[in-house]
């Protein structure tokens, strides 16, 4: 196994990740990142083995669990009841009892109010060049997980804060700084959501919160700290990604020139895949090795870390025809931009309809849509998302 070294926060790496990826790729299944201290890998195949064995997953094995420094508790407490962090069988019981109210149907229902909510983002938006992520990547994703939750719109502001601060726990290069924020952010939200949740426990609502204090399976119901868990989770993890991926998305498509009948209702569904996959918004998801187990040739001990490169796998060259090339008429079949396995994103149904509703609506309505400045991502890796994304109409 040879060892790589690339800065994530080097500015060439943030501009463009995949050259590293392409000669992570060359030297076989596994590589150790000798910035990140991780084996990792850039193959798809492996990423899905790992992400679907179960002799793999998301908590440190006991002996191996960090010491959680004191200033950092607040944040780690609420991380302790998230079911993207956990394994069976708490995992079980939280996510069935999620999905109990987190429902297809429930999603589905949401077409006709994103088809609103998007149109009036587009009737608000300005003449002059403008911010296409501040005035509506970050608005609609906010606004509608606001809604489902059946928390005030006007909290979005906040909610986006709050989210922003949480996330930056999970970048490269964090600080003291970047802690403190994530813990404010933490409380604050913590707080929001046990009032909130009290209101609703007294004064039942049709929206996911009541939904969710209702969810029983087998006896079994959501405590307190769980509730306000999930809901940060379903915000920050559906609000995050989703803004990062309307912004690489539509760079993307006027990058690319790509025809309007791409989203047409015949090939939406299509390009909106095509975009998951291309330049998709989180680009690495780790494991613990439970046991000793072989992967592709390389010997896992108990204990050992596994980085899961999801922007590499994506363009993996073994699963695409020319991975790099963006055709949005791609027909589409399985990537990873949504995990696999039994941690598989339960968001991944919202998220493919906020970009099927809203993206042939935006480009419909502004159809001479184009680039005013040349777009720059974001120092935010792992995930992968610009700083802004300014635009005009011709």
């Amino acid at each position: 196994m040879k060892t790589l070294s690339q800065s994530p926060v080097d500015p060439s790496f943030v501009q463009n990740p995949y050259p590293f990826y392409e000669r992570a790729r060359a030297t076989g299944a596994f590589f150790y990142w000798d910035d990140y201290k991780l084996i990792c890998t850039p193959k798809a195949a492996a990423c899905n083995a790992i992400f679907r064995d179960r002799r793999f997953g998301r908590e440190a094995p006991a002996e191996l669990a960090p010491v959680i420094a004191e200033h950092l508790k607040p944040f780690y407490h609420v991380e302790a009841h998230s079911m993207l962090e956990l394994e069976p069988p708490r995992h079980t019981r939280l996510r069935g009892l999620v999905l109990r109210a987190f429902t297809s149907r429930r999603i589905a229902a949401l077409g006709p109010e994103i088809t609103q909510l998007t149109h009036e983002l587009i009737d608000a938006l300005p003449n002059e060049p403008f911010d296409l992520l501040a005035h509506f990547g970050q608005k609609l994703p906010v606004i509608i997980i606001a809604r489902l939750l059946g928390v005030p719109e006007t909290m979005a502001p906040d909610l986006l804060r709050w989210s922003n601060a949480m996330v930056g726990m999970y970048m490269a290069g964090r600080s003291r700084e970047t802690e403190d924020q994530a813990v404010g952010a933490t409380e604050a939200f913590v707080a929001f959501l046990r009032h909130y949740i009290e209101e609703r426990r007294a004064k039942p609502a049709d929206d996911l919160i009541t939904s969710l204090i209702a969810a029983e399976e087998a006896g079994e119901k959501l405590s307190t700290d769980e509730l306000i868990t999930t809901c940060i989770l379903l915000l920050n993890a559906g609000h995050e990604a989703t803004v990062h991926t309307i912004g690489n998305g539509v760079k993307t498509l006027l990058e690319t020139c790509s025809p309007p009948d791409c989203l047409g209702p015949d090939n939406i569904d299509a390009c909106v895949e095509e975009i998951f996959r291309f330049d998709p918004a989180l680009h690495m998801f780790t494991r613990w090795a439970y046991e000793d187990v072989e992967v592709m040739g390389h010997h896992f001990k108990r204990g050992d870390q596994v980085a899961l490169l999801l922007g590499a796998a994506n363009r993996e060259p073994a699963s695409w025809d020319m991975p790099d090339v963006f055709q949005p008429l791609r027909a589409p079949k399985p990537h990873l931009t949504f995990g696999a396995g039994l941690h598989f994103c339960v968001g991944a149904p919202l998220a493919r309809l906020e970009l099927q509703v809203a993206l042939p609506i935006l480009f419909g309505r502004k159809p001479k849509l184009r680039l005013a400045e040349a777009p720059q991502f974001n120092n935010v890796y792992h995930f992968h998302g610009l700083k802004a994304l300014v635009v005009r109409v011709d």
